[in-house]
């Protein structure tokens, strides 16, 4: 099976945060599956974040490894405008037997939902959260109009992928009339998970820093503790994000005198991500909403206990008694750091580690997406 996935950003482009390792991830796959032999193609852009782009040759297209490769196309102008990409998409289209998209609102969106409908190849679209709002959702009227014209230029039969029932719920509410189909994100699942001692509860949180992540509550929730005497206990930001964004969190936690509790450890990747994990107690995600939440599975993978926010799609940390799902204002999170604090954290992290591996490994999503993938192309 000849699969080619479209996406405005690829890896290594870590300024657009977890959807670009779980689609690596899944291209990697898909590449290497046992269940059926698949030739994987990416044709991409090689932005990485408003005003940046990747170390990468644009004139050729990459062999990553065996049975995947991926054509980075020169960004030109907006986040992943590329008229090269253009230029390419109808000879890989003819290559293709069946087109993934990813996102929603970039640049090749459109233009691969068109092609794919005159030229009748099947199209599996993940939307990776784009079509949830939240309170402070921006742009909401021109996201509607650009919805219309995608549903005016999809081919009949164009299934949706999302990655949680929760976005299936919001986003089909929204944009429905498409069959569609709920396949979680894989993950990593380390060969270890070291786990080192240190002083008082330490907290992560990892990930873009951004509104949505609800980051300025746990802040706020840490100023309460450290006023009602609790701890010791710490709490490390893992991520980057808008630098304005950034320099608000900064002051919050300047203006609550938190400097010695709260820490920005800024981007973190590879070893230096694995010595955070190895170094934490419990991640903290109090997103108010999220489609996936790729490193809640990760702080699982690597046995740490989790509290999530109920604006993500994590209420099975309770049932499988891995974490604490709660609301997300500063007093719920106050509460619920200090409930972890006196649970069993350690047989915690092992149920939590046990879940994932059994439900988000990836030979078992990427199984269920060359299923999808081979249902499409059946007559």
């Amino acid at each position: 099976m000849r699969v080619l996935h479209v996406v405005p950003w690829f890896h290594p482009a870590t300024a657009y945060g977890g959807p670009i390792q779980s689609t690596h991830g899944l291209c990697v796959a898909e590449a290497r599956s046992r269940r059926l032999r698949c030739e994987v193609r990416v044709l991409t852009t090689d932005a990485n974040g408003p005003h940046a782009v990747l170390d990468v040759d644009t004139t050729r297209e990459l062999v990553l490894e065996e049975r995947f490769s991926v054509r980075y196309c020169p960004r030109v102008g907006g986040e992943a405008a590329s008229p090269a990409l253009l230029r390419h998409l109808p000879g890989y289209l003819r290559w293709a037997d069946v087109v993934h998209l990813m996102s929603v609102y970039s640049f090749p969106t459109i233009p691969t939902l068109l092609a794919c409908n005159l030229m009748g190849r099947p199209v599996v679209w993940s939307p990776r959260g784009m079509l949830q709002r939240w309170e402070a959702s921006s742009k909401v009227a021109l996201k509607n109009a650009w919805d219309q014209v995608c549903r005016v230029v999809s081919r009949r039969g164009t299934t949706l992928h999302f990655t949680s029932q929760e976005e299936a719920d919001e986003s089909t509410r929204r944009f429905g009339g498409f069959p569609s189909v709920v396949i979680p994100n894989g993950v990593d699942l380390p060969e270890r998970a070291d786990h080192v001692e240190g002083p008082g509860l330490r907290l992560l949180t990892l990930g873009r820093l951004h509104p949505i992540k609800g980051i300025e509550n746990l802040i706020a929730a840490c100023g309460e503790l450290r006023d009602r005497g609790f701890g010791p206990f710490s709490l490390t930001l893992a991520g980057e994000g808008d630098r304005a964004y950034t320099e608000l969190l900064q002051r919050q936690v300047a203006k609550l005198s938190l400097g010695a509790i709260v820490t920005f450890a800024g981007d973190v990747r590879g070893e230096a991500k694995e010595r955070l994990f190895a170094a934490s107690d419990v991640l903290v995600a109090p997103s108010f909403r999220e489609n996936f939440g790729n490193a809640i599975a990760e702080a699982l993978a690597h046995q740490l206990p989790v509290i999530a926010g109920r604006g993500t799609p994590w209420a099975g940390l309770e049932i499988h008694d891995a974490g604490l799902w709660v609301k997300n204002d500063p007093a719920s999170l106050a509460a619920a750091i200090v409930r972890v604090a006196m649970m069993p954290r350690a047989e915690m992290g092992t149920r939590g580690r046990a879940w994932v591996t059994r439900a988000f490994g990836w030979d078992e999503v990427s199984a269920q997406m060359i299923a999808v993938y081979e249902g499409l192309l059946r007559p």
